[in-house]
């Protein structure tokens, strides 16, 4: 798998997202500078790495939305490729409008950096087929701006297309209002597009790849990338 990793002004995961991508592939990551115009070729999967791009001024992923390197990333998502976008990443799809809906502050309004649970809800995807449907997997958060939000249309519309991927919950995999810390409207955690080709997530599955980080709960979902393209 060909995979490259943009790196705006204040992203500080994609070393994180690197690692995780070389452990599961064996194969290092291009970086892509947010000023360069057109992708490499070849590319299977392109990420959006977490971070504060441009310091989360005006909205969280509007003015990174709007770099040069996103006109490529946007023609290649359009165009069938598959993009991750993680934490700052997903609020920059969103942004992009190449995923619905919106990331506002956490209700709580208070940032938040701690290990949070997801069930996966869908797994017909290349990112998520590696896990069962109804499997409970921990991710650490790290988000001022988490709590995604969109109108009860388009909430619909993702449930009925099955296009929530993953879905806060209690430790045990019931749905627990107490355990969707940012807010998150129906406790989503993870949207897909409409042809399962691009997924973002609040989450940091990458920091989860190692068990001397603590776990290896996010480890399947790059090797189901890997296995994907192989």
């Amino acid at each position: 798998m060909k995979a490259a990793i943009v790196v705006f002004p204040g992203t500080n995961r994609e070393r994180d997202m690197a690692f995780a991508l070389e452990r599961a592939t064996g194969r290092r990551p291009d970086m892509l500078w947010h000023r360069d115009t057109a992708l490499p070729e070849g590319l299977d999967l392109v990420v959006l790495p977490g971070g504060f791009s441009y310091g989360d001024y005006l909205r969280c992923g509007a003015m990174a939305a709007l770099s040069p390197i996103m006109r490529a990333v946007a023609d290649f998502a359009r165009a069938g490729g598959h993009v991750l976008g993680v934490c700052n990443g997903f609020q920059i799809l969103c942004e992009a409008q190449l995923l619905p809906g919106a990331l506002l502050r956490n209700a709580s309004l208070r940032f938040l950096s701690n290990d949070c649970y997801m069930r996966v809800e869908q797994t017909s995807s290349p990112f998520t087929h590696q896990y069962q449907r109804g499997q409970v997997i921990r991710a650490p958060m790290a988000h001022g701006d988490g709590n995604y939000f969109a109108d009860d249309a388009t909430l619909d519309m993702l449930e009925a297309e099955g296009r929530v991927a993953l879905r806060y919950v209690a430790p045990d995999g019931t749905d627990d209002p107490a355990w969707n810390f940012n807010g998150a409207a129906r406790a989503i955690a993870g949207v897909l597009s409409d042809n399962r080709r691009v997924l973002g997530l609040m989450p940091h599955p990458e920091n989860l790849t190692d068990p001397l980080c603590g776990g290896t709960d996010g480890l399947p979902m790059f090797q189901g990338l890997a296995g994907a393209f192989a």
